[in-house]
């Protein structure tokens, strides 16, 4: 086991953290943020629009394109709002002016939505650009930066407002910028999102299909086993692919269509990490009703955030971070439940994502509102806590016999210390 360990730090660890913190997929990670508030918007009215209630459904009938028309505008500007995201996050870490950063971004990716006919087509602001705008992100602020390095900007007096010179100040970087894209999409006619799609589209496929969610899910959490934040360093390059997934959904279920994806966002924060990465949420209610102190007063503290899916204070504190035991159920209980749930929404007994919840929202309600109100997604919520308390007690019962040892030699030490005092 040491050896495993030795060569899982040696080899394995360093060039996934190495990604973890690459200025780009992290620029990816934390810009895609800002599309949150719009898709959970977006998703709160799909919600209450689809309450199983014949009488609830029946009241809000009159008003379904009213309702449908708050998710059209929500999930319909996802790219727009990752291309902000995008250009602010990047340009900040360069420490340029970020919000310039972002109105270029936005320039950009506006620019490759334009139609045939060469006017802006709107349709491609919903998730079907969310890569475009990546990448216009990503061009945009390089290039941004490259002019601020080589100086080529126009510098107004001292004086001058801040706002009025770093308009400026991004002039020329806004001119090679807007060239650049028109000349791509214009002269030369060539469709920016339909090319990035046909090359991410095998990557598109394998994170849908049970092979390659099963691999995001054991490097989750073999990460999170060497003390690196698994689910933040896979971010920047899975979370746009998941995102895209739950808005697909979200606009097929809108039209009355199948859902064409699995593993949208929400299956791995809510049917995978049921209360938190490994579903440590069943071991904190072993430790609850563990004949050892510590191990009770642990499972005592971190309770109340593992039923929001927080479990840093069970990694930590267990600890489950180089502990060889626990590393086994931690790592083999979300390979098997992934590998379920993909079966159970494969056959259809199970629905589908297709509402952003947040992630911290509790195991049995989370599923059931991400799935639009199923309740056989609550039902296997549940079967999946048992499941993994079932997976996790042998583990833990030998970890609890080891935690009693020390603590009855440790009660043995003091009593000693205190006989050897009174004898004095």
């Amino acid at each position: 086991m040491d050896k495993l360990m030795n060569w899982l730090q040696d080899t394995i660890i360093p060039p996934l953290t190495k990604l973890g913190s690459q200025r780009h997929l992290v620029a990816v990670r934390n810009g895609l943020t800002l599309t949150l508030p719009a898709i959970i918007s977006g998703s709160i009215f799909l919600i209450i629009g689809n309450i199983p209630i014949e009488s609830w459904t029946n009241f809000l009938a009159p008003y379904e394109n009213m309702i449908n028309a708050a998710v059209g505008v929500s999930f319909g500007i996802i790219s727009l709002l990752a291309a902000i995201g995008i250009g602010y996050e990047l340009s900040k870490s360069y420490e340029l002016d970020a919000v310039s950063g972002a109105a270029l971004s936005v320039m950009a990716f506006v620019t490759t939505q334009l139609s045939d006919g060469f006017v802006i087509d709107p349709a491609g602001f919903d998730s079907t650009g969310l890569f475009t705008a990546i990448i216009a992100g990503i061009v945009t602020t390089e290039i941004y930066n490259f002019c601020i390095k080589k100086n080529w900007v126009f510098k107004l007096p001292e004086g001058v407002p801040p706002a009025v010179s770093n308009s400026f100040v991004s002039l020329i970087p806004a001119m090679l910028i807007l060239l650049l894209f028109w000349t791509v999409r214009v002269p030369l006619n060539f469709d920016i999102t339909t090319f990035i799609a046909s090359v991410f589209s095998p990557l598109l496929h394998a994170l849908n299909s049970l092979p390659g969610i099963l691999l995001y899910t054991f490097l989750v959490s073999l990460l999170w086993c060497a003390g690196i934040h698994g689910d933040m360093t896979l971010e920047g390059v899975a979370d746009p692919i998941f995102l895209a997934f739950v808005a697909a959904n979200a606009s097929a279920y809108a039209k009355g269509e199948a859902l064409p994806y699995i593993t949208a966002s929400g299956f791995s924060s809510l049917f995978v990490n049921v209360g938190g990465t490994g579903a440590t949420l069943t071991l904190v209610l072993l430790m609850i009703f563990s004949r050892s102190k510590t191990y009770k007063e642990l499972g005592k503290v971190a309770l109340p955030g593992s039923i929001f899916e927080i479990n840093e204070p069970v990694i930590f504190g267990f600890p489950i971070i180089m502990n060889p035991l626990m590393m086994i159920p931690f790592i083999l209980i979300p390979l098997v439940l992934a590998s379920s749930s993909y079966f159970l929404m494969s056959v259809g007994l199970v629905g589908r994502p297709m509402m952003m919840v947040p992630w911290t929202m509790p195991p049995i309600i989370g599923p059931l509102m991400a799935t639009g109100w199923d309740i056989r997604a609550a039902i296997w919520s549940a079967i999946e806590i048992v499941i993994a308390i079932a997976i996790y007690m042998p583990f833990f019962k030998i970890a609890e016999k080891q935690m009693l040892e020390k603590e009855n030699q440790s009660f043995e030490t003091v009593e000693n210390e205190v006989a050897a005092a009174v004898e004095d």
